[in-house]
């Protein structure tokens, strides 16, 4: 309770250095997870229309295992090419953008694949003996069956990306994670649970309400 005690009165302290925090951390998340859906759940719909898809969906789960630090340390020694990519954001912050939309990519494209493969051969044939189109065949049955489990793939990802931008502290990128590290190097654990307590918080909020979507998506009213 000490601990916790410590980190409250420190938020209370430092308001504004928490909240510029708290914001770093919850726009570098949004950004990369909207990115990542606007990449690769359309990489996803590719992968299950083409034939070395399964290859692709098999490389794709394999590059999970690479800890999304290490892309940002890979990624490190071209920030200055980076920063040109958007002149008018931080080059540290694109360079963890990117990062993390990258990371946010398995889950996405993994699950739209599998989703949209998982709809019934049967009721594609079915829609297409009414007279659909192809076209009219996947945005108006195949597609709104598979999007629960691509709103799972979102959930994934979100959670995944929300816990991975503290890394972004390491390359001087403001977010919460700076706390972490902070209260790491100085043994001071009241200022590292101003940073984890927070992140945990978001992590918890984005899998609850995007659980909800995905339970209102597979049973609409």
């Amino acid at each position: 309770m000490d601990l916790i005690r410590g980190a409250i009165d420190y938020i209370q302290e430092n308001q504004e250095r928490f909240l510029d925090a708290l914001t770093v951390h919850v726009r570098l998340s949004v950004y990369a997870l909207l990115l990542g859906i606007l990449i690769f759940v359309p990489l996803g719909i590719l992968a299950s229309r083409w034939s070395g898809g399964p290859a692709l969906v098999g490389i794709v789960s394999a590059a999970r295992v690479v800890p999304s630090i290490s892309v940002l340390f890979l990624l490190y020694p071209y920030r200055r090419e980076i920063g040109q990519i958007a002149p008018f954001w931080d080059r540290n912050f694109t360079l963890a953008l990117i990062a993390l939309t990258l990371l946010a990519g398995p889950p996405l494209i993994i699950n739209t694949d599998a989703a949209l493969r998982g709809v019934a051969p049967s009721v594609l044939e079915n829609a297409e003996g009414l007279g659909m189109t192809g076209s009219q065949v996947f945005t108006r049955v195949q597609f709104p069956l598979a999007l629960p489990v691509i709103t799972a793939g979102v959930r994934t990802a979100a959670v995944e990306v929300i816990a991975s931008a503290t890394f972004a502290a390491f390359i001087g990128v403001g977010t919460l994670g700076r706390f972490i590290t902070s209260g790491l190097t100085l043994y001071d654990f009241s200022l590292l649970l101003v940073g984890a307590i927070p992140v945990t918080l978001l992590a918890l909020g984005a899998e609850v309400s995007l659980a909800g979507l995905e339970r209102l998506v597979a049973h609409p009213a």
